[in-house]
């Protein structure tokens, strides 16, 4: 039977182009290209190794929750095929018997963008130390409001940048006020913005109303974003492009100047699509030693939105993150379960079908946390663990896209809920 003895142009090749090659080419993340035979077999073994223990492609949803159109698993039979072409001699077969290439986009993921917003000036990472994130604000100068169907950060020097928070600031916004354009600068994220106050401990918070909009959070193997004819993100006129980068340093200084596309949306929008992001107000405090450390969030939906995707955060200690709801009519379902939350790849998970959230539900976020000696990503077992901004300190936020009718041209989707005992944070 030829499945015991497959070859690489007829059988491997088609897995590589689907599931693999969109982070395995020149310029992307992953670590060596899987585009010809000559590159792919020296990897043939490694390869094996890789999809038999489902380390790669990295998927980290349990799929007895939630169904996704980017769903990156192989199925057994392609696991099987990867396997025993690397345990049968990694044959390459007939060139004739090879699918058509996928010829991907130089540059951007996303196309050509209609308009670049880059940053003004580079920033000189060090060497060596810790980076506060780091802010800088470009003018849109859009002159009417602008919908966006995709975005795509382009990192100016990859290997320094940790991640990124790309935003549109309102021109009515308060956020970063006093901060010029064109100029580095920090913000102390754990103080409240403007007047607003802090929660009382054990309650939600979420993105505020004077909060910047979300354009794209970016991560090293993440996704542009790409919406569907019919969605987009709203600029509005005068808006502003605030970059907030994470940057890490690698021993050898460097100069970044990343970039921003975007593409304008051709078709009318019938759906607004904004970021929310959901967190635990309380102070996070987690013990040495401690595997199972719990935060939890409940709102309730106070206008109907649908769910289009979830992308779940937290740092070196994260070990699972849940979305769940709880429906007007009783009943419960859970949207994403991610039980081996990986910190290496923070991904978005993007419904295959948008879900409805009536008015009244409840939307649950659950995180745990594991601080022992077992965790290999633990800086220090030893420390007490305090929220925070950098990567050993801790997060818990939940991020959502949602989509709307945009004729709400305010949106206020959340009210807190009655939490369980659980949200004021702790162990077991």
């Amino acid at each position: 039977m030829w499945a015991a003895q497959p070859t690489f142009y007829r059988d491997v090749l088609p897995i590589l182009q689907k599931n693999c090659q969109s982070c395995h080419r020149p310029g992307e993340i992953g670590p060596m290209a899987l585009g010809t035979f000559d590159q792919v077999r020296p990897w043939a073994k490694a390869i094996r190794q890789a999809v038999v223990m489902r380390k790669m492609p990295p998927w980290f949803a349990d799929p007895n929750a939630g169904r996704f159109s980017n769903d990156r698993r192989l199925s057994d039979n392609e696991i099987a095929t990867l396997s025993s072409w690397a345990e049968s001699g990694t044959r390459a077969g007939d060139q004739k018997d090879s699918p058509k290439p996928i010829v991907f986009p130089t540059g951007w993921r996303i196309g050509t963008p209609d308009v670049i917003f880059e940053m003004s000036k580079p920033f000189a990472v060090p060497a060596n130390g810790t980076i506060p994130y780091e802010y800088i604000i470009v003018p849109t100068n859009f002159k009417e409001d602008k919908w966006i169907q995709a975005a795509e950060f382009r990192p100016g020097e990859p290997t320094v940048v940790h991640h990124a928070s790309i935003y549109s600031r309102e021109p009515d916004s308060n956020y970063a006020a006093g901060h010029k354009p064109g100029e580095f600068f920090e913000l102390d994220e754990e103080v409240p913005v403007g007047a607003r106050k802090a929660p009382e401990p054990g309650h939600l918070m979420f993105s505020p109303p004077d909060f910047p909009l979300h354009l794209q959070v970016f991560v090293p193997g993440g996704d542009p974003i790409v919406l569907p004819d019919g969605q987009a993100r709203l600029i509005k006129a005068r808006s502003d492009i605030v970059f907030q980068i994470h940057y890490t340093p690698n021993g050898e200084p460097a100069l970044d100047r990343s970039r921003i596309g975007l593409i304008f949306a051709k078709a009318p929008t019938r759906e607004r699509v904004k970021t929310v992001r959901i967190q635990n107000g309380v102070l996070i405090r987690i013990p040495p030693g401690e595997s199972n450390y719990r935060l939890e969030s409940r709102v309730v939906i106070q206008e109907p939105l649908r769910v289009v995707s979830l992308q779940p955060h937290m740092h070196f200690r994260g070990s699972l993150f849940e979305y769940s709801v709880i429906y007007p009519s009783g009943e419960s379902e859970v949207l994403l379960r991610t039980p081996h939350y990986n910190f290496h790849w923070q991904q978005t998970y993007v419904l295959a079908q948008p879900k409805l959230l009536p008015k009244g539900t409840i939307l649950i976020c659950k995180a745990g946390y594991d601080n022992s000696a077992n965790n290999p990503d633990n800086p220090d077992p030893r420390a007490w663990v305090k929220g925070g901004p950098q990567s050993w300190d801790e997060m818990m936020a939940g991020f959502m896209d949602v989509a709307f009718d945009p004729s709400i041209t305010s949106p206020d989707f959340f009210r807190d809920a009655p939490s369980s005992s659980a949200a004021t944070g702790g162990g077991r």
